[in-house]
């Protein structure tokens, strides 16, 4: 299992940027040159000794001496974003409840908002129970009273 005191034997983090830095030079990547890649959902990944890690979690783990022990928010909803002001440590449904965008198959592309025929319908799910807002004529008039009930609804949501 990985430690601290490995991760900082290889690798400076810098809280600021959320960055990681190589300390060694190693199979060709110089000494002081940025570590990690940018998976395919955006996160970034950083391999050590031979396992992949996303980045959000070394830094929970460079900064706290611990992996953390839920999951990691992105608090502003972007996963390249690894400052350590930027991370969480929360439960799945905080996590979920934080979401800012519409899944990338959404027919409105507004998160919470669903094309009913030809109008628009907002919806919220808090718990295992769904609420109805309302059916509106244009998605962003839908996707406004979402926001409204997001907030006052999903307690981890920074939206």
């Amino acid at each position: 299992m990985l430690t601290q005191s490995r991760l900082k034997e290889l690798y400076n983090y810098d809280p600021k940027t959320g960055l990681f830095y190589r300390k060694v030079s190693i199979r060709g990547f110089a000494k002081g040159s940025k570590v990690g890649y940018t998976g395919k959902r955006g996160y970034c990944e950083i391999g050590v000794d031979g396992k992949h890690y996303q980045a959000h979690r070394l830094a929970w783990l460079y900064v706290y001496g611990e992996f953390p022990s839920k999951y990691i928010d992105h608090i502003n909803g972007m996963p390249g974003d690894n400052r350590i002001s930027n991370l969480r440590d929360v439960d799945q449904t905080q996590n979920i409840e934080n979401q800012k965008k519409a899944h990338k198959n959404s027919k409105t592309g507004f998160l919470g908002v669903r094309l009913m025929r030809k109008s628009f319908t907002a919806r919220i799910q808090c718990g295992s129970t769904t609420h109805h807002l309302g059916t509106f004529s244009t998605p962003e008039e839908a996707h406004e009273v979402y926001k409204e009930a997001k907030r006052k609804l999903h307690l981890g949501s920074t939206l």
